[in-house]
């Protein structure tokens, strides 16, 4: 179980990183020029892939490349629904929850035993 809970905590926090790199500027940059949003994302997201790199490799050992990438899409709706929410100010609307079952439905299928 350990290259799981590795694997999930890792990338729940690659991704809180990465939601940042790629939204964050929308708040916090909006006045500035592209290229200095752009600049400060990409400082951002080293240091997601500074976590998303063994992330990827721990959960290799255990998960196949479709389970890896649907986990990550799972924890990547976990972490941008709060930050929309509460960082961005987004309404809460019924496409949260579709999207979610379409996740849940995807992660079904990519990690049934066959």
């Amino acid at each position: 179980m350990q290259p799981y809970l590795t694997t999930i905590i890792l990338l729940t926090c690659s991704n809180i990183f990465m939601t940042f790199a790629w939204y964050g500027h929308l708040k916090n940059l909006s006045t500035s020029p592209w290229l200095i949003a752009a600049l400060a994302s990409w400082g951002v997201a080293f240091f997601e892939y500074l976590l998303q790199v063994p992330a990827n490799r721990t959960g290799h050992t255990v998960m196949n490349l479709a389970q890896l990438k649907i986990l990550q899409e799972i924890i990547a709706l976990t972490v941008f629904v709060p930050f929309a929410i509460l960082y961005m100010k987004q309404k809460v609307t019924l496409d949260y929850l579709w999207a979610a079952l379409c996740i849940a439905g995807a992660a079904y299928f990519i990690f049934r035993r066959n």
